[in-house]
């Protein structure tokens, strides 16, 4: 793969593409997605600090669902003095502007697919389009080649009764046993029984825990805990 993103990226008018989950790289192994032409030395650097946990461009996919210049962070994110540093300490190693594509698999830790040229080279605008597609599939392909399995498992371990979604959508909804078994009709023991397998189903033993692990493989969404979600944002 690494041989056709390489030619995927020339074409596009880019030198350098990085593909990756949004974790401790080092620790997770084989485990996350990592492939990338970056040069040796700032690849070094970048285990070596574990910027992976702190790079802006990271925690900026996390509020985008598209496309985003690196040069236009600023409108997605506040960057502190620790994210200029690392910004200048790539381009004092010859990282120029970057395009990067979010990809957030629900249920997966975040990841993106990036493109970069070298510093003092001018961004390929008119390619960004496609870049923003290529980009996508291209994570999707890494995905596939990385653990084929891992997505249909990880859904069919997860996957909740109608019930058992019903009680983890009181529960995110701060209901307690008792008051969710008013609601549903059912008894306060079956209640405590659905969370107890739903608890078990994600790994979990908190009741906020299982609230997130269900938002975030969307078998609640954030909307159905409560009208509160849509007056928490400006606009």
């Amino acid at each position: 793969m690494s041989l056709v993103m390489n030619e995927v990226t020339r074409a596009l008018g880019f030198q350098y593409f990085a593909l990756t989950h949004h974790v401790d790289l080092p620790k997770a192994g084989g485990t996350a997605i990592r492939l990338h032409n970056y040069p040796d030395k700032w690849a070094d650097h970048y285990d070596r600090q574990s910027l992976s946990l702190s790079d802006p461009v990271h925690r900026a996919s996390q509020v985008t669902g598209f496309g985003f210049q690196w040069s236009s962070m600023p409108r997605l994110i506040p960057l502190g003095r620790g994210d200029q540093a690392i910004l200048e300490e790539g381009r004092r190693q010859g990282i120029g502007d970057g395009y990067t594509v979010p990809v957030n698999i629900p249920g997966e830790a975040c990841g993106s697919c990036t493109f970069v040229n070298p510093r003092g080279e001018a961004m390929p605008l008119e390619f960004l389009p496609p870049a923003q597609v290529l980009g996508a599939k291209a994570f999707e392909v890494a995905r596939g080649i990385w653990f084929p399995q891992m997505s249909l498992e990880r859904r069919q371990r997860h996957i909740l009764t109608e019930r058992q979604r019903d009680c983890v959508l009181w529960v995110a909804r701060g209901k307690s046993d008792w008051e969710i078994s008013r609601i549903l009709g059912i008894s306060e023991e079956t209640v405590a029984q659905h969370i107890r397998m739903a608890c078990d189903r994600y790994g979990v033993n908190k009741r906020v825990a299982l609230a997130f692990c269900a938002v975030a493989d969307r078998t609640i969404t954030i909307h159905d805990v409560g009208p509160w979600v849509y007056n928490s944002f400006p606009g």
